[in-house]
């Protein structure tokens, strides 16, 4: 019998699950996309973008946001579960 490695489609990347800088990171790239929304849509307003770019920007400003929104809640839910529990 010859067994083959399973080799993923997507390259493999070592994520540390205590990593303070990526959480900061990743609150860096929403406020980023937050801020890019906004000035896409001052541009708009100013004659100097397109509709198109305002609401394209704005509507992934709300999809990470809600992300960002969803992720938090499901960790609350997570850290007041086992704080519920009893010892």
């Amino acid at each position: 019998m010859r067994v083959e490695p399973l080799v993923p489609d997507v390259p493999a990347t070592t994520a540390n699950s205590g990593d303070v800088a990526g959480f900061a990171r990743a609150l860096d790239l929403l406020g980023d996309a937050l801020t890019g929304a906004s000035r896409a849509e001052d541009d708009f307003a100013y004659g100097r973008g397109t509709l198109q770019a305002a609401v394209y920007e704005r509507a992934q400003a709300d999809v990470a946001l809600s992300v960002a929104t969803s992720t938090a809640q499901r960790l609350a839910q997570a850290v007041q579960s086992i704080l519920n529990m009893q010892v």
